[in-house]
């Protein structure tokens, strides 16, 4: 399901910085966190101010790429001036405006789910916790046959996730599985914007071990590439032999 502009708060954010240089403030809102702040030009970083975990997965990139969740095109853009053939998903409308206008030359307006954008992708990227968009465990299956209709022979997905039990646990990192509803990672989210609104989603962020349990499972194998700081790592997903 793609967004409508007016409800489509990161899209707004998105457009005022690209167009004006400077945003209002993106609150993001959760029952499970105190009201937080994701910082507009975050989203518009180059390759030089990107953390070490994506700089690696852009290394990585080989042949046809698809950029899940492209946002401003932080990471398309450096793979496209690098020579690659991006192609930059994205359910908001404004964001693909966006794209655009910065010059990217394949960008799409689509759901990984559900939309036809092509397939036969030699790399997928899914950074910024790109596989957050399962929303839970539960959609880790849809996820992965999803992958495979895709990618092409030999193809992977380059994803970082993060481990929440960093967060949400004790000093140790130890976490009581009944202080929750479900699986810990499993987290609800509202952003606004300048007045919009915009609806509720689930995103979901999920432990190396258990992403590798799904993967498995699934007739793929999950490889830790990177761990990173309080949780985050990045892993890389491919067809398990046959």
């Amino acid at each position: 399901m793609t967004l409508s502009p007016d409800r489509d708060p990161m899209g707004t954010a998105i457009r005022d910085y690209h167009r004006t240089g400077s945003a209002r403030q993106l609150r993001v809102c959760s029952t499970m966190f105190d009201e937080d702040e994701l910082p507009v030009p975050h989203l518009f970083r180059t390759r030089k101010t990107l953390p070490p975990l994506e700089v690696e997965a852009l290394d990585l990139a080989r042949g046809r790429v698809l950029d899940v969740g492209a946002g401003a095109g932080c990471h398309a853009l450096p793979l496209q001036n690098a020579g690659f053939e991006v192609t930059a998903l994205d359910i908001s409308p404004l964001a693909v405006e966006v794209m655009r206008e910065r010059g990217l030359r394949n960008v799409v307006l689509g759901d990984f789910f559900t939309d036809d954008f092509g397939h036969g992708f030699d790399t997928i990227l899914m950074l910024m916790n790109g596989i957050g968009i399962c929303g839970g465990l539960n959609e880790l299956p849809t996820f992965f046959h999803r992958l495979d209709h895709l990618l092409a022979d030999g193809g992977s997905v380059l994803t970082d996730s993060c481990d929440l039990r960093f967060v949400l646990g004790d000093e140790e990192g130890n976490i009581d599985p009944e202080e929750f509803d479900g699986y810990y990672g499993e987290v609800d989210y509202r952003m606004c914007y300048a007045g919009i609104e915009g609806e509720p989603f689930n995103w979901l962020y999920v432990d190396f071990s258990t992403l590798s349990a799904a993967a498995s499972a699934s007739g793929f194998v999950a490889e830790c590439l990177r761990e990173g700081v309080d949780g985050a790592y990045l892993a890389r997903l491919v067809r398990a032999p046959r």
